[in-house]
């Protein structure tokens, strides 16, 4: 993937995201337009900066964006465990999808695993969403699909592969997978990868996309390991519930989470087990740390929650029981 960094954020080079209504207006400056699901890539001509026509394109009333590169676990981001360790097996307890919760899972997809062979919904993704086998953050997806069956073992997943095995993808490509979702969408939707933007405002497409769910659908999303309160998107957008991570004793903030108002839960983030897959010296089991997992704790809280009662009203409950001064509302790991 071509990435670019711009300031403090990272874009796709020459490239810039619109709706239908800003095709024309940048005609004079297009080489290539691609369009589906619910957006329009433009590959610029050379030498023009996407950053300043996204500006100026918004200054005339236009919903545009460079092309800004998401990152589910970063290496770049530091974090105490940036890379997994093995782990010994992990008992679990997952069931069969008994709910009728769906938890909607963007990532680098899911491997083959014992607690889910067999499994309806591993049946019907597992073969277009199959996880990333190569770079220093596949099993990413694999890792989290565990964790949140940890946590809420009747649960079915949606699995959708938007992030490679470096854990790197892009805003048209997530914007595009949420427009899809939304055909039959999930009572929750696990967004654990995200990015800082140029300017640091939100970016308008990935906006309108995560906010067309309505109240059908809780949308729950990473802080970053950023260690800083710099809003991390897509978490920091109104409407979705963002995580932080707290230490391994559950008690602290760790020291790589992001911070800030706009995070509006926590969850343990430090040194959490689960699903892997096979390979090298990984016998099926990892231990990892950083706020992509907190989040992944927090979303299965609400999927268990969401069995008896509308999802808005899970997450209430879910982020109304506990809080640490100074931080916020507090989800319990139980795994």
């Amino acid at each position: 993937m071509d990435v670019q960094a711009v300031g403090r954020a990272l874009i796709r080079p020459g490239q810039l995201l619109t709706d239908r209504g800003a095709v024309s207006a940048v005609s004079r400056w297009t080489q290539a337009l691609a369009e589906a699901d619910g957006v329009c890539v433009i590959h610029l001509s050379a030498g023009v900066d996407p950053c300043e026509l996204a500006l100026e394109l918004r200054e005339q009333g236009f919903r545009a964006s460079p092309n800004h590169v998401l990152a589910g676990q970063p290496l770049f981001f530091g974090g105490p465990a940036s890379r997994p360790f093995p782990a010994e097996p992990v008992k679990a307890r997952i069931g069969r999808e008994r709910s009728g919760v769906t938890v909607g899972v963007l990532d680098t997809g899911v491997a083959e695993h014992p607690w889910w062979a067999g499994s309806q919904w591993y049946g019907e993704h597992g073969g277009t969403a199959a996880e990333a086998v190569e770079g220093p953050q596949a099993g990413h997806g694999t890792f989290i699909a565990g964790l949140l069956l940890q946590r809420a073992p009747e649960i079915s997943l949606r699995v959708v592969r938007v992030l490679d095995g470096d854990g790197l993808g892009d805003e048209a490509g997530v914007v595009r997978a949420l427009h899809r979702l939304r055909e039959r969408p999930p009572q929750v939707l696990n967004l654990s990868f995200g990015c800082h933007t140029f300017d640091d405002r939100p970016p308008v497409l990935m906006a309108d996309a995560a906010g067309a769910f309505g109240g059908e659908t809780v949308v729950v999303a990473c802080a970053g390991n950023t260690a800083s309160d710099r809003p991390f998107w897509p978490a920091a957008l109104p409407g979705v519930i963002a995580v932080g991570a707290l230490d391994a004793a559950g008690e602290r903030r760790a020291p790589f989470s992001a911070h800030g108002p706009w995070v509006d839960a926590w969850a343990r983030g430090e040194w959490l087990a689960s699903s892997f897959p096979q390979r090298e010296d990984f016998a099926g089991y990892a231990l990892w740390s950083g706020t992509s997992f907190a989040t992944a704790l927090v979303s299965g809280a609400i999927a268990e929650a969401a069995g008896d009662r509308p999802p808005r009203e899970a997450a209430t409950a879910v982020l109304g029981s506990r809080q640490i001064p100074d931080l916020g509302a507090v989800v319990p790991a139980n795994l």
